[in-house]
């Protein structure tokens, strides 16, 4: 059994593969498997890890428990949040007040300033900086929100890519960032430079050299990525 086709039940308190229900067992909740091939599961004894045979894979528990990735999960004990490995084991001392997933083998947390920041995947933090708030990595770049109230990009370093600031601000997909400033929504490169001139209430990101954006008056048209009119949806 290929765990990558187990699938969630509706009503999220089982798993079902090829059609039927496994494990002869419902829970309070589940989530679905991630690699290595373990879910997130929690009954009456409280929230943990099983594999595909539904056995548990540990013996603590969890006020909740959340997937594998890059074979490190996030938990809550006592309203403490902290990243376990497969074995169930705690991989760092610290704790926070919230911990995001890993990617890329870096993962952003909150700790008990609310301020936020990135730790590898042993659980050090690789930057001095603290950032109101800090997103997922994608492709080595992040978005981070300073304590001016702007966003900005920073590399898998935790060193900015370039000097510009934002409003608001995207990842990066397929070279491209979406940005906000005074005047609105557009689009940038990795330099932070513009690639066009006008904005937009809304955008989203550019899709096989196409993106869909809306317009000021309300109307959702098709740009290029030089911010050339394709056409009107």
């Amino acid at each position: 059994m290929n765990w990558k086709n187990i699938q969630v039940s509706d009503d999220n308190t089982h798993f079902i593969f090829d059609g039927k229900p496994i494990f002869a067992k419902t829970f309070i909740e589940v989530l679905k498997f991630h690699s290595p091939g373990l879910a997130p599961v929690k009954d009456s004894s409280g929230a943990y890890h099983i594999d595909i045979s539904g056995n548990e894979i540990y013996l603590n528990r969890y006020s909740r428990t959340f997937g594998f990735y890059c074979n490190r999960a996030s938990v809550i004990d006592n309203n403490l949040w902290f990243h376990i490995n497969e074995k169930g084991a705690k991989v760092y001392s610290a704790s926070y007040l919230w911990t995001g997933n890993y990617q890329e083998n870096i993962c952003t947390v909150r700790n008990a300033d609310n301020q936020y920041f990135h730790i590898d995947i042993n659980g050090n933090r690789f930057y001095a900086n603290n950032y109101v708030f800090a997103g997922d990595y994608k492709d080595g770049i992040a978005c981070v929100k300073s304590q001016d109230g702007l966003y900005r990009h920073i590399d898998n370093k935790g060193k900015f890519i370039n000097n510009k600031s934002f409003i608001d601000l995207g990842v990066f997909h397929k070279n491209f960032a979406t940005a906000k400033d005074k005047n609105g929504w557009f689009h940038i490169d990795k330099k932070g430079n513009e690639v066009y001139k006008n904005r937009y209430l809304t955008i989203e990101p550019f899709y096989n050299g196409f993106a869909l954006v809306t317009t000021f008056e309300s109307d959702k048209i098709i740009i290029d990525e030089k911010g050339h009119k394709n056409l009107t949806v």
